[in-house]
């Protein structure tokens, strides 16, 4: 999940972590009636009934909504379009985060539409939300059909606690590798990103425990600005502005082996279990 502007996109500048969360029994529960935040209702309600103007509408045109679909960039129109073309018959929303500041709300759901053949497609989306000229319109958006890996219901498990002292995870981390013939891997991020918590459910799969016990994990915040720890990301050549979760992996001794260049997990909610297994078997260590 990225915070700052990029050349490849600027998608998530404004899904970021905003204070104030709603308080709403429709957190992390399936709804098919209205969500706590009205304009999320309006969308929903021109999609099911296929009214096309009034959708596109709602996207941003000065300046232009930046959405992203799959890890491609696309357009309002575009992200419209593949709404509209689902010809939904009910879609029930799953919000896992919701929060609002300074005129504008973020909004991440999960949905399960029920398309024309009965058939069900899932669907995780970011929405974020503006207002321009008393009317709210989509300034952003961030979509992963059918995701692969399984997304988070609620974000609240704190991944990355806000007293770690991170320095002396990484020092005992490194121990722990020389005794067990391990390496280390530290992960940049954040509790509000959506993305490191895919991640952190991604590494906890049974299936990935073979590949992930030979490794030490370290979680290292990088804060609410993305500046917490910034002598780390220096330290371990992690450019943080390509985005979040961003992986080092590090010998016992405190050698760099590898770190991400290009936010190449930044979209971990599109990737695949069979792309991490790759990078964590491609750089696991050496056999003896």
């Amino acid at each position: 999940m990225r915070r700052k502007p990029h050349s490849r996109v600027m998608v998530l500048a404004v899904l970021i972590a905003l204070p104030m969360f709603y308080t709403s029994s429709a957190i992390g529960q399936a709804v098919d009636g209205p969500t706590p935040f009205p304009p999320l209702n309006q969308w929903r309600s021109a999609v099911l009934a296929g009214h096309a103007t009034e959708l596109k509408a709602m996207y941003s045109t000065d300046p232009a909504a930046q959405v992203m679909a799959n890890g491609v960039v696309i357009n309002g129109d575009w992200d419209a379009n593949f709404w509209l073309g689902l010809k939904a018959r009910s879609m029930k929303l799953e919000i896992v985060r919701l929060a609002q500041r300074h005129g504008g709300t973020s909004v991440i759901f999960k949905t399960e539409v029920t398309l024309p053949d009965g058939r069900t497609m899932r669907i995780t989306d970011g929405q974020g939300w503006r207002e321009q000229n008393g009317q709210w319109r989509l300034a952003s958006v961030e979509r992963a059909d059918e995701p692969h890996l399984i997304q988070p219901s609620d974000m609240s498990k704190n991944i990355y606690p806000d007293d770690a002292d991170v320095h002396a995870e990484i020092k005992a981390a490194e121990e722990k590798a020389a005794v067990g013939h391990k390496r280390v891997i530290l992960i940049f991020g954040a509790n509000w990103c959506f993305d490191c918590h895919v991640l952190d459910l991604a590494f906890h799969r049974p299936d990935f425990a073979s590949a992930m016990a030979v490794f030490e994990v370290v979680h290292v915040d990088i804060g609410p600005d993305g500046e917490k720890n910034g002598d780390l990301a220096k330290r371990f050549d992690v450019p943080l502005n390509k985005g979040i979760p961003a992986l080092a992996i590090v010998d016992s001794d405190g050698k760099l082996v590898i770190s991400q260049k290009d936010g190449e997990f930044e979209d971990a909610r599109s990737m695949t279990p069979e792309a991490l297994l790759e990078f964590l078997n491609k750089w696991k260590p050496e056999s003896r």
